[in-house]
């Protein structure tokens, strides 16, 4: 049985409810910046343990450097986020766009650095054979769907920053933390496909 069956139930049936209190670092933002970008949430096609591609950004990039990230980037122009997340994730990890089985977009997670992100999740197939591009990728790796989206997985953390405290999530997984952008943006996914239905995938 596929996963991708049950997880379009339960992103469609979460994306049905209205949920005011999403996170967003949209306060943070200076300066007027809203760049378009869209990274891809890609799930592995394995009923029973589904994991979560997860890359690490080089340490010399100039937007969120050293930090564990989905694949994806700006959003060109003529593009949509489902063609920028996919083109991304090919050019990042060479991740074939047509083994992408795309279930949706979820919320735009606005960062503190200006960008308007778009998640787009889909579903592909496990032993992907990933290369990562050295200049954009450090290192790529899986994390467990169930554990991403269970609350008690992750701790909660403030830091000073921009002349106000900022509470963030954060989660330390084989060596690598997550935490910041893309924990935000898994804190919002996890409104909408709950542990629970996941686990019914099973």
């Amino acid at each position: 049985m596929s996963l991708y069956e049950p997880l379009a139930q339960a992103f469609a049936a979460g994306h049905a409810r209205e949920i005011p209190d999403l996170l967003s670092d949209a306060h943070f933002a200076r300066d007027g910046r809203a760049t378009p970008a869209a990274v891809l949430i890609a799930i592995t096609d394995v009923p029973h343990d589904p994991q979560v591609i997860l890359t690490q950004r080089p340490r010399a990039m100039r937007d969120h450097p050293g930090q564990v990230a989905f694949p994806g980037g700006k959003i060109d122009p003529g593009e949509d986020a489902i063609t920028a997340a996919l083109r991304e994730a090919e050019e990042e990890l060479a991740l074939p766009r047509e083994a992408v089985r795309v279930i949706g977009t979820s919320d735009i997670y606005h960062t503190g650095t200006g960008f308007l992100v778009t998640p787009v999740v889909g579903v592909v197939p496990p032993g992907l054979s990933l290369i990562p591009s050295p200049t954009e990728v450090e290192a790529c790796f899986e994390a467990p769907l169930a554990m991403l989206l269970d609350p008690a997985s992750w701790t909660t953390n403030e830091v000073f920053w921009r002349g106000a405290n900022r509470r963030y999530l954060e989660l330390e997984w084989q060596g690598f933390r997550i935490w910041g952008v893309t924990a935000a943006i898994i804190a919002n996914l996890s409104r909408r496909i709950t542990l629970e239905a996941v686990r019914d995938a099973a």
